[in-house]
């Protein structure tokens, strides 16, 4: 494979291989495996922050990037940790747990078009997708040590703050 192709598409294989961990941390939560569900999505942060990161550092950053960066976190830090938060605890909610994963994801949708629609200026609107999908995996590890409408609170929270007009410095 010649080098210079490589290069130009190293930010899209993390991006692909990001993707790829939130589909199988989807897998791994329908399968009732909450734990390596919830470390899919983290490591597939990591890779999240590294195609941003090459894609700056080796000057390929392009709109297609963007926009396939941001369908990528909507499956891997939108719809998997909001199908990880429901059966993992919210599902006992019935029909309100499905409405609070629900309005997570949506959230999340709602974060990346906002995001797609206008010029980033160093100040992120609303909490990133990234981080709120983040918190939300590493908050499954406590669904023992807390009652769970706690986690109703927390993923309604994540939401409010993804959609909100709150400024986050880019760090």
């Amino acid at each position: 494979m010649n080098i210079s192709i490589l290069k130009k598409q190293a930010a899209n294989i993390l991006t692909f291989s990001g993707m790829v961990l939130g589909l199988s941390s989807i897998i791994k939560s329908i399968e009732g495996n909450f734990k390596t569900s919830a470390v899919l999505i983290i490591i597939a942060a990591i890779l999240d922050y590294s195609d941003g990161f090459v894609a700056r550092k080796l000057n390929i950053t392009s709109k297609f990037g963007k926009y396939l960066d941001s369908n990528s976190d909507l499956i891997s830090f939108g719809v998997a940790p909001g199908l990880l938060i429901y059966l993992s605890v919210l599902h006992q909610f019935n029909w309100i747990g499905i409405i609070v994963s629900f309005l997570f994801i949506s959230g999340g949708v709602y974060r990346l078009s906002r995001y797609n629609a206008t010029e980033f200026s160093g100040y992120y609107v609303g909490i990133p997708i990234t981080i709120a999908g983040l918190i939300l995996a590493l908050s499954t590890f406590a669904i023992s040590y807390f009652p769970s409408i706690l986690f109703i609170i927390i993923t309604l929270l994540l939401s409010y703050l993804m959609v909100s007009t709150h400024s986050f410095k880019k760090v």
